[in-house]
């Protein structure tokens, strides 16, 4: 199929800020087999919003538009649409009632700036109603119109989990019966598990659709099927499933809406056990995303972020002289880091993460991307040394979410991965 994305917000065009979701998002389609015919980029103007979008609907099979559909007074992408494809806005209470829900504290006169947020065009199909960032589908001369936020990570997690694969599915302006779902993998490549899994499509003649879709530092495999009748999908997606899972093994964590954080917390519930964090390159990462999930402090006693020796020695009880005679970028100091937290807080698990993030500090022993990640429980304390390339914010994810990743194996009795 031929696309054209359309970017929208005057913080683009002034150059305050880089368009990335237009690049990640051409990117994704042309590897799903779709071309882009072409990428515009607009301010928060009315007229060019209109015009910009019916001439991608004469020319495009199907369009992709992020940005604008926040709920401040610059957010413009929903009116302007419903009055440039003569689709009257229509008011969801649905949507309404869970955005009152995210937001309990919020008075009256935010909850008014919030409504905005569930007026949509008329005939708006809400991409993931259980999600808490915005985005939908309109289907216009039977031409799909993907409404994407403009937040980056939003519109990557929706452009890969449910516009991919709706477009895969897409004949004659509307979708085939179709069951489908997203499974997350880390700790395995995009082409790694192609080659496990590519066969499963050539098994059901052309009525399965399998896309690999990178999310940093995780992968996203999209499993649908497509059938003339709910029993015969069932009977099928089950079979693919089962080998799905059996295919990528231990690296699957979750599906669909799961995170790794989430995962994890669910493990720490269900096995009534508590964890601390003590860390010092992750800059706090960790305890950030475990607390990014509702419910949290039943599971999480809490962190310390230890960036300096002399906090290590302090608050979590590393010795002066372990430091010294192996430096802060160690397994010694990682182990004692993580057995000092877990002494401090009575905690099931206490997990640490010391490093060097970079650009600066690293040396021909120790480069960048060192990191040593340690957990401590009442059986042993063990230390994972690890190695990650990329860029400081890469460095300090993928210490986090390896971090996260050897809890969950540790909480399933799972081989701990080797970085």
């Amino acid at each position: 199929m031929i696309g054209e994305i359309i970017a929208i917000g005057s913080e683009l065009t002034s150059g305050r800020v880089l368009n990335t979701t237009s690049r990640f998002a051409a990117g994704l389609l042309f590897g799903a087999g779709h071309d882009i015919l072409s990428m515009a980029t607009i301010g928060d103007t009315p007229a060019e919003i209109s015009k910009t979008l019916l001439r991608a609907t004469k020319r495009a099979d199907f369009i992709i538009v992020t940005g604008g559909l926040g709920a401040t007074s610059d957010d413009l992408t929903s009116e302007v649409v419903g009055q440039a494809l003569g689709r009257p806005a229509v008011f969801h209470p649905e949507i309404f009632d869970k955005i009152k829900a995210r937001h309990v504290k919020a008075d009256d006169g935010d909850l008014k700036t919030l409504k905005k947020l569930a007026v949509l065009p008329t005939g708006a199909e809400i991409l993931n109603p259980e999600g808490k960032m915005a985005g939908y589908l309109l289907v216009h001369d039977s031409k799909p119109i993907f409404f994407l936020p403009g937040v980056p990570h939003e519109m990557q997690e929706l452009l890969a989990d449910k516009v991919i694969p709706r477009l895969a599915l897409w004949q004659g302006g509307e979708a085939n019966l179709v069951k489908q779902r997203v499974y997350k993998v880390f700790g395995l490549g995009e082409t790694e598990i192609n080659r496990r899994v590519a066969h499963l499509e050539r098994e059901e003649d052309g009525r399965v659709r399998i896309g690999y879709y990178p999310v940093f530092p995780e992968v996203h495999l999209s499993l649908a099927v497509i059938a003339g009748d709910r029993a015969n999908i069932e009977k099928i997606f089950q079979h693919l499933e089962d080998e799905v899972k059996t295919a990528l093994g231990d690296a699957l964590f979750g599906t669909d809406d799961d995170t790794m954080e989430s995962v994890v917390g669910e493990l720490l519930l269900s096995q009534k056990k508590m964890l601390a964090t003590a860390e010092s390159c992750s800059g706090g990462l960790i305890g950030y995303k475990i607390t990014a999930v509702s419910g949290s402090s039943n599971y999480f006693a809490g962190g310390v972020i230890a960036y300096s020796n002399d906090l290590k020695e302090k608050f979590l009880g590393v010795d002066s002289d372990l430091l010294a005679r192996h430096g802060a970028v160690s397994s010694a100091v990682a182990k004692a880091m993580a057995a000092g937290i877990r002494s401090k807080t009575a905690a099931d698990i206490g997990l640490a993460v010391t490093g060097i993030a970079g650009p600066t500090g690293g040396t021909l022993e120790k480069p960048v991307g060192t990191v040593f990640i340690a957990l401590s429980t009442p059986d042993e304390t063990i230390d994972i040394p690890c190695r990650f390339a990329g860029d400081r914010w890469q460095v300090q994810e993928l210490s986090a979410v390896t971090s996260l990743d050897l809890i969950r194996r540790l909480l399933l009795g799972l081989k701990l991965q080797i970085c």
